[in-house]
């Protein structure tokens, strides 16, 4: 029998922003199932820290980077069972101000690169028999909370999780995406600088009024590339705390205020 429910044992799987907040988390749960994992990251002592079988660097931003560590990855360990991208980042805000070049930057490592990497593994999985695909997206892709190029690029994942769903179904590759509202990890550094009382003020949009752990993140990702999903694909499961469900303060201040 197997010792853990989720199936995983002596599964190769790929994570890319592996050295991130959530990435460690990821890392600690499908460890955690048994799983070996393939840690991706940009170049850096960061993923040089990273406990895993291997480590591909790479920056998502860059093409031929991407593709050359596909083919690394692919001739030293072969198809992978699941591949999560999870990598990503935002600094575009709002509208005002708009810099177009950041936001070609956003657009180009949230969604582009993350497309490029894993299509890259993807006829290779088919070929193997199958495999699971869990992009990371974001509640940004169901409604706007600001950040409106990282936006757009998270919202593509969702259309590229249903695009691979429905043409590698037949092959056995499922994918699926995780929409995580705020989470508090070393990306909001940034934000805390600026206001230290952010993370507080934050957490009273959401209905359970509070931000998500990486843990709990971590935890639907391991669900959705466990066998225990196995009729699960195209799906996008919100971890938000509840805020894609709803406006708590709208409905406490004016309905019921």
């Amino acid at each position: 029998m197997s010792a853990s429910p989720f199936g995983l044992e002596g599964r190769q799987v790929v994570v890319t922003g592996a050295a991130g907040g959530i990435g460690a988390a990821l890392l600690a749960a499908f460890r955690g199932a048994g799983a070996r994992i393939l840690a991706c990251d940009r170049p850096g002592p960061g993923l040089e820290d990273v406990e895993a079988e291997r480590r591909f660097a790479f920056d998502l931003g860059d093409p031929a980077a991407i593709d050359e560590a596909a083919r690394a990855l692919l001739a030293d360990c072969g198809a992978p069972d699941v591949v999560v991208s999870n990598a990503g980042f935002t600094r575009a805000e709002t509208l005002r101000g708009w810099d177009a070049d950041l936001a070609a930057r956003e657009i180009e490592v949230n969604l582009v690169g993350a497309m490029r990497f894993t299509g890259a593994l993807l006829p290779a999985m088919a070929a193997r028999g199958g495999g699971a695909v869990v992009c990371l997206s974001s509640v940004n892709a169901l409604l706007h909370v600001g950040n409106p190029a990282y936006s757009a690029a998270k919202a593509g994942l969702l259309a590229w999780c249903r695009a691979i769903a429905v043409e590698h179904g037949r092959a056995g590759i499922r994918a699926n995406a995780v929409c995580p509202g705020s989470v508090r990890t070393p990306a909001w550094d940034h934000r805390i600088e600026k206001d230290p009382g952010i993370v507080a003020r934050t957490a009273r949009f959401y209905p359970l009024g509070r931000l998500a752990e990486p843990a709990e993140v971590a935890a639907a990702v391991l669900f959705l590339a466990s066998p225990l999903a196995g009729a699960i694909t195209g799906a996008a499961l919100p971890v938000d705390c509840g805020l894609s469900a709803g406006n708590h303060d709208f409905v406490e201040g004016v309905l019921g205020g």
